[in-house]
């Protein structure tokens, strides 16, 4: 009599290990219209939180210096990278030589009537926009998102549809959290745009792409090596 084919242990690995955030969970079926984000730092945190690329783990990258608070939801798209197609498009849109990506996931700004407390929590949203930010000449963008069936902004489908004030809010934060209040240094930080849904999507599929060229096909290199 046969024995039961075993699970291939792929399949097994999730329900023993925990999956890393950035390379181990899917961005979604349904992406770029609907993703998953891994949210890192919530408006409440005095720290700021950043996902440790190494291990999975949520880190303490440094406290606050300032009195800036993190406007929205803040993380990271998993399986994104910011390399060449990302910079390439950048260029693109501000018509600037020598930009290059930042090496990092793509980040998310996810906007929620709902207080969340705390971080390292998944959850889907909906892209409606983004920041392009440059920062340094590295391609750092900021897509906005809403979450989804969230009852105030779960039906907005384009960042145009928030209230301006809001918008200035991300953008301010963005520009100023780094900077100490007396500091003279030029400032090397910029948002040359805000765009909508349509640029949002993308900048997610070449992130998507450069995640790819990064660091190739993982599921089925993972599981060659394992078939030895």
């Amino acid at each position: 009599m046969r024995e039961p084919h075993p699970e291939p242990l792929w399949e097994l690995l999730p329900l023993l290990f925990r999956p890393h955030p950035w390379h181990g969970i899917s961005i979604g079926d349904h992406a770029p219209e609907k993703v998953t984000a891994y949210i890192e730092i919530v408006p409440t945190d005095p720290v700021k939180y950043e996902l440790d690329k190494t291990t999975g783990y949520l880190k303490i990258d440094r406290p606050q210096k300032f009195s800036n608070v993190y406007p929205t939801l803040y993380g990271l798209l998993p399986q994104t990278y910011c390399g060449e197609e990302n910079a390439a498009y950048c260029a693109q849109k501000t018509k600037r030589e020598g930009i290059v990506g930042d090496g990092d996931p793509l980040d998310v700004c996810v906007l929620s009537e709902k207080a969340i407390s705390h971080g390292d929590v998944l959850m889907d949203v909906i892209p409606i926009g983004g920041l392009r930010m440059l920062d340094n000449k590295e391609a750092d963008d900021k897509i906005v998102a809403v979450l989804e069936g969230d009852a105030v902004y779960g039906q907005l489908r384009e960042i145009y549809q928030l209230p301006p004030p809001l918008v200035d809010r991300l953008k301010h934060y963005f520009l100023t959290y780094k900077q100490a209040p007396d500091s003279m240094q030029p400032h090397k930080v910029e948002i040359t745009h805000v765009y909508g849904r349509e640029e949002a999507h993308e900048v997610i599929r070449r992130s998507r792409n450069d995640y790819d060229k990064r660091f190739g096909k993982l599921r089925e290199l993972l599981t060659a090596a394992l078939r030895g």
